[in-house]
C-alpha cells in the first residue's frame, strides 16, 4: 500500500511530465500522463483534481481540433 505523500507525489510528477509533453505539441501522450494523475488525485479526493480535470480536459480539446 503507497503512503499518502508517494502518491501525492506520483500524480505531481505525472502532471509535471503532461505538462511538458502538452508544451511540446505531443497531446496524446500528455494524456498518457495527466489522465493516470487525475484518477490518483480523485482517489485520494485531493483539491487539484478539479483543476487537473480542466487540463485534460483542455488537452482533449487539442486532440480533436488538431
Amino acid at each position: 500500500e503507497e503512503q499518502i505523500g508517494n502518491v501525492q507525489g506520483k500524480a505531481t510528477t505525472l502532471w509535471w511530465l503532461g505538462h511538458i509533453a502538452e508544451q511540446q505539441g505531443n497531446y496524446n501522450q500528455a494524456l498518457d500522463y495527466l489522465q493516470p494523475a487525475l484518477e490518483i488525485l480523485q482517489r485520494i479526493q485531493s483539491p487539484d483534481a478539479e483543476r487537473l480535470g480542466q487540463v485534460v480536459a483542455r488537452v482533449q480539446d487539442l486532440i480533436r481540433n488538431s
